[in-house]
């Protein structure tokens, strides 16, 4: 009984071959990754209510009502805007992607094809899990701009949202409504 091969064995292919597959193979993770930051990407807070900022913003303005004793760090909320930072990255996304793109380069080529494709392949998984790592620590903030009683605008950045039309004093950085 005679028995065929259907194709070369493994090790005959030509490096062309070892070459596009590594190729295709980083493809693949740069594609993965970029679809892995868009999901974590929309996974962002609920977005704050936009017909009250929009009814803010083009309302026409009135004058501030006269307050008995003029407060000067004292407004009213006129619109709220979510704002996505960035996390910090600590280096564990980073490591952890390079050792996983240097496993998954380590599979194509031999001899200096292979050490090449592992190079590779943990350069751009360090790469990719260093964003990865930053967009999972990214945290939601919110712009908040007020119409001063005095009828300047200020804006002010706090973790929280208040409503848009609330009567509110700056102490420092926080707000405290009134």
């Amino acid at each position: 009984m005679e028995t065929t091969q259907a194709g070369p064995a493994p090790a005959n292919l030509p490096r062309w071959i070892w070459v596009a597959g590594g190729a295709v193979a980083l493809t693949i993770a740069g594609i993965a990754s970029a679809l892995a930051l868009q999901n974590v990407r929309q996974a962002e807070a609920p977005p704050v209510e936009k017909a009250a900022v929009v009814a803010a913003t083009t309302a026409p303005r009135a004058a501030p009502k006269p307050v008995a004793a003029t407060c000067a760090q004292c407004g009213v909320v006129e619109s709220v805007q979510a704002v996505k930072l960035k996390g910090e990255a600590s280096g564990v996304g980073a490591v952890a992607g390079g050792v996983l793109g240097g496993v998954v380069g380590n599979q194509f080529g031999k001899g200096n094809g292979r050490t090449a494709m592992t190079v590779l392949g943990a350069v751009g998984g360090g790469v990719a899990g260093h964003e990865v790592e930053k967009n999972v620590k990214a945290k939601t903030v919110f712009n908040v701009k007020l119409r001063m009683d005095d009828g300047t605008t200020r804006t002010v950045q706090q973790s929280q949202a208040p409503a848009v039309g609330a009567r509110v004093q700056v102490e420092g950085s926080t707000l405290r409504a009134l």
